[in-house]
């Protein structure tokens, strides 16, 4: 069934219309038609069963609702603080990262990254990478939408207080702790939010070690492979929705 995002709408109404590049792709590349049911959703948890009625040329419509769905079971909490891969890695990423429970994305700018987006170009990857999201999250099921944050540097992001407390750095130095006894330890209390913190293809510098050190930020590690970047999140995330879910 065909899944339209509807930021804002009340699927108590009985009615919804929907205008823009949602409307257009239903109606002009699903080809939906009067009587064809999809599924709403409106990033925010909640989602509800429809009934195109009309649509109006071929970027509006009007939905019956026909019942509301039952909120997904609760999961958890988990911020990826990932250095920006070259390519179009961070495209692979940001829609991996949807299916496997991330519920932010902040791409980072370290010392060692090479994909640097310039000033005029931050908003604009974060607009695409977006995109990616929510096309991931109709594709997945998922009803919450993952925010994309725009590009920061990473000395910045270290200063933030807005983020849980069990902040976690995926490293390759000597004190790192396995991931999975520190994600265990971290159920045991009861965390159910966690950031996973992920480098670039150079890994972090020594001072950048130093300094997150000094943020709260414990050393994990996801074992002796050295892994891209990439693989780095999907496994890291992987264990972290594993444990603490």
């Amino acid at each position: 069934m065909h899944r339209c995002y509807t930021p804002g709408a009340d699927f108590e109404a009985p009615s919804l219309r929907v205008e823009g590049e949602e409307a257009r792709h239903a109606l002009r590349v699903m080809r939906l038609r009067p009587g064809d049911e999809l599924e709403v959703f409106d990033g925010a948890g909640r989602a509800a069963v429809a009934r195109l009625v009309q649509a109006e040329g071929s970027s509006a419509m009007q939905l019956q609702v026909l019942r509301p769905l039952p909120p997904l079971p609760p999961v958890a909490q988990i911020t990826l603080a990932i250095a920006i891969p070259k390519g179009a890695n961070m495209d692979l990423i940001a829609q991996k990262a949807v299916e496997l429970g991330a519920c932010r994305i902040i791409p980072l700018v370290t010392e060692r990254t090479i994909a640097r987006p310039g000033a005029g170009d931050a908003a604009a990857k974060a607009a695409k990478w977006q995109r990616t999201v929510l096309e991931a999250c109709k594709q997945s099921g998922v009803n919450l939408l993952p925010a994309v944050e725009p590009p920061q540097a990473f000395s910045l992001f270290l200063q933030r207080a807005d983020l849980p407390s069990l902040k976690l750095q995926c490293a390759i130095t000597p004190e790192a702790r396995p991931m999975r006894e520190t994600l265990e330890a971290a159920r045991a209390v009861g965390h159910r939010a966690v950031v996973l913190l992920i480098g670039p293809e150079g890994d972090f510098s020594p001072a950048e070690y130093a300094a997150s050190a000094a943020a709260g930020y414990a050393p994990i590690s996801l074992g002796p492979i050295i892994l891209r970047v990439e693989t780095a999140a999907f496994m890291a995330l992987s264990a972290a929705r594993y444990a603490l879910d």
